[in-house]
């Protein structure tokens, strides 16, 4: 007789493990990388100005979690160095940033209203230098803020705060998973004699990493026998198919709440391809999340567009259809493809033709990306 759970029972010790943004117990294969951004923050525990470090790598390869492991290493030792963590899908303007840096700092939120930019950066500049405090700030997908030079203006404003208040000394991580990203070409000379950057590479993981870290947290997050061995191999191959560790912690739980809902003790074969369907668009999801209500809709527009096409889109014939439906200048308009460019949503390419005409692909399927939009 087929064996139904109870409707209290459940697959999951510990349903968090699976989550993206879970802080794992054991962080391996980036011993090296954390050892860098331990050796860029040193100077700061001495009262120092810290390092400036760029970490690279695609998407899911383990930058903000070796951020986040160091900087609960700094908050644990000391009190001199005040690390802060931006992400800048969500805190992608100086007002933002500088109201994320103001309340690490004073234990509160400035006023979401009123409080004038000017005066939250003299604020922060002034209790750096009366306190002494060494400040690092990690401005996590850094390449978002490239749009409409905004990462260029944010980190002319924190390095240089040394000139208008002596004592302050401060530093900057920037997790970038944009590969192609060249920040000479993108900042001003003022910035980058002060930046001096140093590189620090994520490799993608390989398929032996990914295996040995999906064992793992399914040893902590599932009961026992829930993925049989056969299941597990099936789920590591779906994972390679998109080469992203994300998509296999959520495939591994989408598995197994697929195998509760139906009452089973152990996932098959048809759960781990259904979930599949659901796991392989955790970038789309989590990139959609981030923008605006205008920016979501243009990127509904696209791809409402890309569905009728059997040619590539132009970015004129875009803008024309995008903006009976949203007012926007042409510049506002290129900024937001600019930022779906940096954010992997689209694929933006130049065509033999004057102006500022480009050739738009979306990366992914259209009528998933309208679904997603909204």
């Amino acid at each position: 007789m087929k064996k139904y759970l109870y409707s209290d029972e459940t697959l999951f010790r510990n349903r968090d493990i699976f989550e993206i943004d879970y802080p794992p117990e054991d962080f391996n294969y980036r011993e090296s990388q954390l050892k860098d951004i331990a050796f860029a923050l040193q100077p700061g525990l001495h009262g120092s100005r810290p390092l400036n470090m760029a970490l690279r790598g695609l998407p899911g390869t383990g930058k903000t979690t070796a951020v986040r492991r160091i900087f609960s290493e700094v908050e644990e030792t000391t009190r001199r160095l005040v690390p802060v963590y931006v992400n800048c899908q969500t805190e992608h303007t100086k007002f933002a940033i500088f109201a994320k840096i103001y309340g690490k700092l004073h234990g509160h939120q400035p006023p979401p209203t009123g409080t004038p930019v000017r005066k939250l950066i003299y604020d922060v500049g002034k209790t750096l230098s009366e306190k002494g405090i060494v400040l690092s700030v990690c401005l996590d997908d850094a390449n978002y803020l490239l749009v409409n030079k905004a990462l260029n203006g944010i980190l002319y404003t924190l390095l240089r705060l040394y000139e208008e208040f002596p004592n302050a000394r401060t530093g900057v991580l920037l997790p970038m998973s944009s590969m192609d990203v060249q920040l000479p070409q993108e900042l001003d000379p003022c910035v980058l004699s002060v930046l001096q950057l140093k590189e620090v590479y994520f490799a993608p993981y390989t398929e032996e990493e990914i295996s040995e870290i999906l064992k793992d947290r399914i040893r902590k997050g599932l009961y026992p026998n829930v993925v049989p061995e056969s299941m597990f191999d099936l789920i590591i191959e779906q994972t390679m198919r998109c080469g992203d560790l994300r998509v296999g912690l959520d495939l591994v739980k989408q598995s197994a709440l697929t195998a509760e809902r139906a009452g089973r003790t152990a996932i098959l074969e048809e759960d781990v391809l259904e979930a599949y369907e659901i796991s392989k668009y955790v970038h789309l999801s989590a990139s959609v999340r981030a923008l605006t209500s205008d920016e979501k809709s243009l990127l509904y527009q696209i791809a409402d567009m890309a569905i009728d096409t059997e040619s590539y889109l132009t970015s004129g014939a875009v803008y024309e259809v995008a903006t009976e439906k949203v007012r926007m200048s042409y510049t506002g308009f290129y900024e937001k493809l600019r930022k779906f460019d940096q954010m992997r949503l689209v694929e933006l390419s130049h065509l033999n033709q004057r102006g500022r005409t480009r050739e738009i692909a979306l990366r992914y399927d259209p009528e998933k990306v309208k679904e997603v939009c909204g």
